[in-house]
């Protein structure tokens, strides 16, 4: 196990450091000029001169790579150019607000969605698989945006159970805080609890067609004793690697319905910056989201033994 830990552990290290370097190049790419933002358009050019030397932006990119590569190992990813802020503090405050959503999002998909999917490849082709996979098929098929907005129409405007427009901090006022937290929970545990339930479903399939699932059906067990015993740790461990995946690409993608919902996190940071050109806001923000898609994913892989013990062997 903990060759197979340091094996998954070491691979990460090229990945990140291939981020980093697409990361770099892609701010660099980005049409404008940084120096010309911070200063405005009726900056002299001496001023602009000192400004692009300070921020080693007159360097070629070799050399500001390394500049900021060896800043980043230290914790610094520079100075928000509309803020002020350091980028690695506003960076993490707003992957907090993120964090919170997703996660919680993510648990509740997976409580709901893996029970109703081996429920529905228990009763294949009957009317309970029919209604489960229609149900999920038709909540995948509705875009975020649009089922948030379904959500605020109903529960805002029309019940008014739930507050519309704004934010609230659950260390703050943590019943204020859930109050706010719901809607955007909801719209994003009804899309997932869609794209996991149809997973666990094929998944358990394919387990109980399993010579040990018939030989465990041979023996007199109980169906229920069949499935939570025998199918369920082998036929999690391809839903698992599934919600690895969701989970990274919320944290990263959430921007739409942080927009949705006006809550100030790391998607809509991001898209703020770039309507903004706060260019060392965006590539912080894009290289949190990397790296953290690279964590969560190295997690799920030092997960995967305790669901499918041939990883270990192999």
């Amino acid at each position: 196990m903990l060759r197979f830990a340091l094996t998954r552990i070491l691979m990460t290290l090229p990945t990140l450091l291939i981020v980093a370097v697409a990361v770099f190049v892609m701010i660099r790419l980005i049409p404008g000029d940084p120096a010309q933002l911070m200063l405005g358009d009726l900056a002299d050019p001496a001023s602009l001169a000192d400004l692009r030397a300070r921020l080693g932006l007159d360097q070629t990119w070799p050399v500001q790579f390394g500049i900021w590569f060896r800043n980043m190992l230290h914790g610094d990813l520079g100075v928000s150019i509309t803020t002020g802020q350091q980028v690695l503090g506003l960076v993490w405050d707003r992957f907090v607000v993120s964090a919170q959503v997703v996660l919680a999002a993510v648990l509740f998909a997976t409580a709901v969605a893996v029970p109703a999917g081996m429920i529905a490849a228990w009763k294949q082709n009957a009317l309970p698989d029919v209604m489960l996979v229609g149900g999920a098929t038709l909540l995948v098929s509705i875009p975020t945006f649009w089922g948030g907005l379904l959500l605020l129409l109903l529960f805002g405007v029309k019940l008014q159970w739930l507050p519309v427009v704004g934010y609230v901090s659950v260390s703050s006022d943590w019943k204020a805080g859930l109050l706010y937290l719901i809607l955007p929970v909801l719209t994003l545990f009804l899309h997932e609890i869609g794209v996991i339930m149809r997973m666990a479903r094929a998944s358990t399939l394919e387990v109980l067609r399993l010579d040990y699932i018939t030989h465990a059906r041979a023996k007199g067990l109980s169906e229920r004793t069949v499935l939570m015993r025998h199918a369920f740790k082998n036929a999690f461990g391809p839903t698992w690697t599934l919600i690895g995946l969701v989970l990274g690409n919320l944290l990263g993608g959430i921007a739409v319905v942080e927009t949705v919902f006006t809550i100030p996190g790391l998607g809509r940071l991001l898209v703020d910056s770039i309507f903004g050109r706060d260019y060392p806001v965006i590539q912080g923000c894009l290289l949190f989201v990397a790296v953290i898609y690279v964590v969560v994913n190295l997690v799920v892989d030092l997960c995967y033994p305790y669901f499918d013990p041939r990883v270990t062997v192999e």
